[in-house]
């Protein structure tokens, strides 16, 4: 496929996130957040094997529609449920630091895939590695089914009169008291804002792969070059999690020095950019990381998972312009974007109680 068709599919899987982001962060909400993980999965399994199944463009077109339907089940349901946990444990205030080993771990998981997508591929070709993938998002959903709802009656609470209040409430007032507190608490749209931003940029990882080949490292070798970027990603995600000094003012001055590494490798063109892309990735992990675990200490109600997905909202809108920035062939539009992102990250990451007071 051109480059053109794998940017629409992108823009596919945007979309559904668009359209789906809040309804199903509501769901986790009103329901269960261990069953959202569970429909995660498995529906990331269903488009995998349809890509196996009937390979082409358009069953490409449905597994990214199945995908991104599944992201959506999964982004905020799961940083609610690890939080709502954690509070109810009284232990809220190490959050950041769990939080990015959690990321962490998400990211080191892509160092054995990728090994093993090398030898099954070696072996039996995409159709191997597909229905391998199909297993793997089964086997999660099997693992979300034993994770514990601290909502839930029989589970440890943080002692408030309304503990069960979102499992009672109907749907549409979980969706209501979502939106209200994103769009009017300053205190929580700010750092909203800020993760929708930061997070958009993760998107350019789905051009990684094509990037190393366009510089000249081997197809069958491009799994394994590109293992330095989540293992440099892991450690940005842990060291992110972590207490540290910089402020909000180097969170952004770290992320330009990313943008500003990632526009070198891309000018430099050869294998060893991808050196420069890795480094560039481990910053930007650090500072998204972050502005993550700062929105959650930020949110107050009990709709976190639907707060949470609109900033997964927002993130997937401003993906689909760096999408089109890139199908259009306008690398310096999208570094460009970039920059300004890191430039107003010191206002969106006030402190609360600086932004209550304007």
């Amino acid at each position: 496929m051109s480059a053109a068709q794998i940017s629409s599919l992108f823009v596919v899987w945007s979309v559904v996130g668009i359209v789906a982001e809040v309804p199903t962060g509501a769901l986790a909400d009103r329901f269960s957040r261990p069953l959202s993980l569970v429909a995660a999965g498995m529906l990331q399994a269903a488009g995998y094997g349809l890509w196996i199944a009937a390979p082409g463009y358009a069953a490409f077109a449905a597994g990214f529609v199945l995908w991104g339907l599944g992201g959506s089940f999964g982004s905020g349901a799961l940083e609610a449920l690890l939080y709502d946990t954690m509070a109810a444990a009284g232990a809220e205030s190490h959050y950041p630091r769990v939080y990015g080993r959690v990321s962490a771990a998400r990211l080191l998981s892509q160092v054995p895939a990728a090994l093993a997508a090398t030898v099954l591929f070696s072996t039996g070709g995409y159709e191997l590695v597909g229905w391998a993938s199909v297993a793997c998002c089964l086997g999660a959903a099997a693992v979300a089914t034993r994770l514990p709802d601290a909502r839930d009656p029989g589970a440890a609470t943080d002692g408030g009169a309304g503990d069960d209040t979102i499992t009672a409430a109907g749907y549409l007032d979980v969706v209501r008291r979502g939106l209200t507190e994103a769009a009017r608490c300053p205190a929580v749209w700010t750092a909203l804002v800020a993760v929708a931003l930061v997070g958009s940029l993760d998107g350019l990882e789905e051009y990684f792969s094509l990037l190393a080949q366009d510089w000249g490292v081997p197809t069958p070798l491009v799994p394994l070059v590109l293992l330095a970027i989540p293992l440099a990603g892991a450690a940005g995600a842990t060291l992110g999690g972590r207490p540290h000094r910089l402020g909000r003012r180097g969170l952004a001055a770290l992320l330009a020095g990313a943008v500003a590494m990632m526009v070198g490798a891309a000018l430099l063109r050869r294998p060893a950019g991808v050196a420069g892309v890795a480094i560039a990735y481990g910053l930007y992990r650090f500072v998204l990381v972050g502005a993550e675990a700062g929105l959650q200490q930020r949110i107050e109600g009990r709709a976190r998972a639907t707060v949470t997905s609109v900033a997964a909202l927002g993130t997937d809108v401003i993906g689909v312009a760096l999408y089109a920035a890139w199908a259009s062939n306008q690398p310096a539009l999208v570094a460009g974007l970039a920059f300004a992102i890191a430039a107003g990250l010191p206002w969106l990451l006030r402190p609360r109680a600086a932004v209550r007071a304007e």
